[in-house]
């Protein structure tokens, strides 16, 4: 695949069915893009004024409890409320409307303020797996809920309000978008070829190599083939597993140090605590099978070239559809040559 380094070119997204414009000849123009603030974990274990510190009020009036290591607790200014009814409107298939019952809830990942993932002990990490999916568990028995999506927004550029080490679990009625469009290509791979897209997608990866970031035996972090954000990546089971719910203990604590790995490298990367939204992907749970599903996991960071340069989607990736400059491959190549030891402790 030499021949697509140099020019523009089209890839798919097998998982969603959409394109992604690839235009590597860009990269040598003279525009370097917008500059931001480099960001930096606060230096203080315990910060008197942070809502999600051990024992401080939170803005509803709520205390937190001293808490060690993990703690949860529903959000005090929740995106979805239980008490939504499931019934709405539909007229003439133009103005359609459904009520959207759900839970939102925060998971702190330790009691100290200056930690990250990046920051974290292997073995920390992975008593926050275990919350998770205990937390999965919980939320996917309740009779109202079809999905749940576990998210972790990393600093400012990324919209994070707080940066005490935490994440979001927003459990839904209705199975989101992009939930859909992913099942949706992974049922119809599966219908055509007996097989899974994913578990044949890694295999294929691991033969060409050149997008593989770290491993581990139980997990993958690679660039995608269809990347869209430039140091976009992807965590893939090595086992054809569906959600939370099918981790065996070795997995848990492989996806626990992988997420410790790869987070390492992208704060190497431009020696910055590194922005980006992260996400699990797991089966709806909704009562059915969907033996298509293959757990994996998104990093989404925004940073193009440099701690302070970003990549904006505007103009033709919001008009028509979403374009990189550098390619998944060169992306790829910087991950795997940064140090997983931590340009700072």
């Amino acid at each position: 695949m030499s021949f697509l380094r140099n020019i523009s070119h089209r890839r798919l997204n097998p998982l969603t069915g959409e394109w992604t414009l690839v235009s590597p000849h860009r990269t040598s123009r003279p525009w370097r893009g917008q500059e931001e603030a480099r960001s930096e974990a606060p230096c203080a274990p315990y910060d008197p004024t942070c809502y999600l510190c051990p024992g401080n009020e939170r803005a509803n009036g709520r205390r937190n409890p001293q808490y060690a290591g993990v703690f949860a607790f529903d959000n005090d200014f929740p995106a979805l409320t239980a008490e939504a009814a499931t019934d709405g409107f539909d007229e003439a298939g133009l103005l359609v409307a459904r009520a959207e019952p759900g839970r939102c809830r925060v998971l702190c990942f330790s009691e100290r303020h200056d930690l990250t993932l990046s920051r974290m002990r292997a073995p920390d990490i992975a008593r926050v797996v275990e919350a998770w999916r205990d937390e999965h568990r919980r939320l996917a028995a309740l009779k109202v809920i079809n999905y749940v999506q576990i998210f972790e927004n990393r600093g400012a550029a990324m919209g994070a309000s707080n940066p005490h080490p935490h994440c979001q679990i927003w459990a839904t009625h209705g199975v989101p978008n992009e939930i859909v469009k992913e099942s949706k290509g992974q049922g119809d791979y599966m219908a055509k070829n007996g097989a899974c897209l994913l578990c044949d997608y890694l295999a294929l990866e691991e033969r060409h190599g050149e997008r593989i970031v770290c491993a581990n035996e139980h997990f993958v972090a690679l660039v995608p083939f269809w990347a869209i954000w430039p140091f976009e990546t992807m965590l893939l089971a090595r086992r054809h597993i569906g959600a939370f719910d099918d981790l065996s203990s070795d997995e848990s604590f492989a996806l626990a140090d992988i997420l410790r790995r790869l987070t390492i490298r992208y704060d190497n990367l431009f020696e910055t605590d590194f922005p980006y939204s992260m996400g699990f992907h797991q089966r709806p749970c909704d009562g059915a099978r969907h033996p298509h599903w293959h757990f994996h996991v998104h990093f989404y960071p925004p940073l193009l070239r440099s701690a302070s340069v970003r990549k904006f989607m505007v103009g033709f990736e919001l008009l028509g559809s979403p374009q990189r400059d550098i390619t998944p491959e060169a992306a790829a190549a910087q991950l795997r040559g940064a140090s997983e030891l931590r340009y700072r402790a």
